[in-house]
């Protein structure tokens, strides 16, 4: 099989058995983004004097064995981006920048380059509703157990992370917990988690320079080494994945309205239609059950707390 020579590519070990990988199976490569200017401390803490409230999150969670407890949610305010990222060095916090893009286009620009690499090299793989969430977080953090919705990769740039992955099926992930979850009833990090789910996990050590894709809502968590760390993901869409949503969507309507239980995910034949007509009816109409996410911010970021946290009287806001 010949492979196009592509000019500054970003994948630098991909081999030509990977396409069939590719949305299969977890797959770890290498790539050149940890020497990208954009995520110095200086572009960094550019970014973070740059974003508006609406467009990111700040998390504390204790740090214990296994999976952590619930996350609790702060806020930045009288910080410059500096300020907040020594916080980060030193505490036991993290920043999810969700939508860097609007905010710089050149981290727009490295998605793009990113997906039209990957669209170049794996037959048949067209993306679209692309985004790039930047995650900056503190030594020793961890991340709960949880899934995400739509395609997923995550992307090391600085320091080193261990990343557990679990099978995207039964009992790691169950048929109405998936379900919930796209209908928003349910909390990505809130997905039920057993400690012996650890015993069939896949561990990968990413490093500055990896990433790593897994299948479509593999349930995984990550726990930093003692450093600080840098990160990204990056999410998508394509039409067999928008298939996948459609039925899960359905079947949870059908599960939550109708009691019906033994319901089929297959993405074929007449049920199938049967089942994007119901979603298409309930998720652009008023019927739609997704409500907007409402957030309880009961923190502040504070260089002079211990592990940069300071309570604060709690308000919510919704997004």
């Amino acid at each position: 099989m010949n492979m196009p020579v592509i000019t500054d590519q970003i994948i630098t070990n991909w081999q030509p058995h990977f396409p069939s990988l590719f949305g299969n199976h977890s797959l770890a490569l290498s790539h050149r983004l940890a020497s990208s200017p954009l995520f110095t401390d200086e572009a960094l803490a550019a970014l973070i004097d740059a974003t508006p409230r609406e467009h990111y999150h700040v998390n504390y969670s204790q740090k214990t064995p296994g999976n952590p407890p619930k996350r609790r949610e702060g806020e930045i305010k009288g910080l410059t981006g500096a300020q907040v990222l020594e916080v980060v060095r030193n505490g036991n916090i993290w920043i999810n920048l969700t939508a860097p893009a609007k905010t710089n286009p050149a981290y727009g620009d490295m998605l793009d380059s990113l997906y039209a690499e990957f669209e170049e090299r794996v037959p048949g793989f067209k993306s679209y509703k692309r985004n790039l969430t930047l995650l900056i977080s503190s030594p020793n953090v961890s991340v709960k157990y949880h899934s995400d919705v739509p395609g997923q990769s995550l992307w090391q740039v600085r320091g080193t992370k261990k990343v557990y992955v679990y099978p995207a099926k039964a009992p790691f992930i169950s048929q109405p917990a998936l379900e919930k979850l796209i209908l928003g009833q349910l909390r990505e990090t809130d997905m039920p988690y057993e400690p012996w789910f650890d015993d069939y996990a896949e561990v990968h050590m990413l490093e500055a320079g990896k990433m790593l894709h897994w299948p479509l809502n593999g349930p995984h968590r990550v726990v930093n080494e003692n450093m600080l760390n840098v990160s990204f993901t990056t999410e998508h869409w394509t039409d067999e994945l928008r298939k996948h949503y459609a039925v899960n969507y359905a079947n949870g309507i059908l599960r939550s309205k109708l009691g019906m239980t033994n319901l089929s995910q297959q993405v074929t034949g007449l049920s199938y239609y049967a089942k994007l007509a119901l979603a298409g009816l309930v998720k652009f109409t008023p019927l739609n059950p997704q409500k907007k996410k409402v957030y309880t911010v009961d923190f502040q970021v504070d260089p002079a707390a211990p592990e940069g946290v300071r309570d604060i009287e709690a308000y919510t806001f919704s997004k």
